[in-house]
């Protein structure tokens, strides 16, 4: 017998269970959710907000996409598990094969896990047992995950700290974040951050390099997009150390910016390519993609995952790419150039900082410009504001993610399916929390 066991939840019940039963780690956005639609999300209170986060950057085609649904319940009532590196079975391999198909260049060989975190680290092994190498470099702010392994890569101590130690053998080199690089104060990016990682190599490592891990637009970091050139040029010096370049597509791929994939924008083909987030929609899973010669490095037992592959995650990641490629890429592409030219009025104000990104992937960095900033580049960073422009957004019904190294950017990762009227009703929000800002 079924049971309805949200008809007696509340917002405070639930809360009161979390914080009775879950270990406290969970970020409190003041929206518990009770179901969701498309781009909208209702509290066990009836409130019903503007969803312009999807859950990290992961309901890319809607929150309870008709397709996605339909093909996760079709699966289920055929079998839900069976290991699928003890049984094989066709979700997964279909799913594989579409890989080969819709990633870049000539990657053709995929292995599925569960998250994000398992796809970088999964990569991270591929790579040491391809080029017989062990050392990593990474990116300063970058993020890649909260395991041990990805942990070490990922490059800002809030998520470290109380966790060392982390893997040995990873080093960190500047991100492409011209607004507070020092090479470029603060104006256009002139890619010399990208030549900076050769100096690290030769002084920060021991020559043992096995790859360099990077993401193609840095999340968490705060929406921060490389200029042209940048990514090949660090591949580049990647190869010539006998190096792989990884590209972390786990936040920005499946149609985030209006390319398939975010390193499309730069016309660069990494050797392996980690994915997870939006591959299934909601699903758990997570896959990282390598060209031929790279996959088959491994060997039975080099890696494995018991629900890596799920039948019915792999069934809802087949329809989520099938919708994606059915117009969902291309508008996302023409509300994000709309987005961004609307987000740079912002500007005007003289606590935004920068409005960057790429499609609905975009970041609205909020400053105190009566203080100057770390390294003494652009004005100070202002994490008091972008959290009441957060919390004023929730009280207008809109959920938006607030962020970046230093807390202070607001993310732009709807669902690819928002509407052009939600996004403007979301920058007609920020303006009015900006207009309302006193400075306490």
């Amino acid at each position: 017998m079924s049971q309805d066991y949200t008809s007696r939840a509340t917002n405070a019940t639930v809360e009161a269970q979390y914080e009775e039963y879950l270990m406290p780690i969970w970020k409190e956005l003041n929206v518990p959710i009770r179901r969701a639609d498309d781009c909208t999300v209702e509290d066990f209170d009836g409130n019903e907000y503007l969803d312009v986060f999807s859950g990290i950057s992961v309901t890319n085609v809607g929150h309870g996409n008709d397709a996605v649904v339909e093909a996760a319940k079709e699966q289920l009532d055929e079998f839900v598990h069976g290991c699928t590196y003890v049984h094989p079975h066709q979700p997964a391999a279909d799913l594989a094969e579409k890989l080969a198909e819709v990633t870049p260049g000539n990657l053709q060989k995929s292995f599925f896990c569960n998250s994000g975190t398992e796809a970088v680290e999964g990569a991270i092994k591929l790579a040491r047992k391809y080029t017989g190498n062990t050392e990593v470099l990474a990116l300063e702010m970058s993020f890649h995950g909260r395991t041990l392994g990805s942990l070490a890569l990922t490059g800002n101590k809030a998520y470290k700290s109380d966790m060392a130690p982390t893997i040995n053998d990873v080093a960190h080199v500047a991100p492409p974040y011209a607004y507070r690089c020092q090479l470029c104060d603060g104006g256009p990016c002139s890619c010399a951050c990208a030549e900076d990682v050769e100096r690290v190599i030769n002084t920060h490592t021991a020559d043992d390099l096995a790859a360099v891990v990077v993401e193609p637009v840095m999340g968490e970091g705060g929406i921060i997009v490389p200029p042209e050139g940048w990514l090949s040029r660090v591949q580049e010096i990647a190869h010539a150390h006998g190096a792989l370049l990884i590209v972390d597509e786990v936040q920005s791929g499946y149609g985030r910016t209006g390319e398939l994939w975010a390193s499309d924008h730069f016309d660069v083909v990494p050797d392996i390519m980690p994915q997870a987030k939006g591959i299934a929609n909601g699903l758990p899973l997570g896959a990282f993609t390598a060209r031929a010669e790279v996959a088959d490095a491994f060997e039975s037992g080099d890696h494995l995952s018991t629900f890596g592959g799920n039948p019915v995650a792999c069934a809802a990641a087949l329809a989520t790419i099938e919708e994606l490629q059915d117009g969902i890429v291309d508008d996302t592409r023409d509300r994000g150039a709309w987005l961004s030219d609307r987000l740079a009025d912002l500007e005007a104000y003289d606590v935004v900082g920068e409005t960057r990104g790429l499609g609905l992937m975009q970041g609205v960095e909020l400053i105190d410009p009566a203080e100057t900033g770390p390294m003494d580049v652009a004005p100070a960073p202002d994490p008091k504001l972008a959290k009441h422009v957060g919390h004023h957004l929730r009280e207008a019904g809109i959920v938006i993610g607030v962020g970046g190294f230093h807390s202070n950017v607001l993310r732009f990762q709807p669902p690819l399916t928002i509407p052009r009227d939600d996004l403007e009703r979301t920058v007609a929000a920020i303006e009015d929390a900006l207009d309302d800002w006193d400075g306490h």
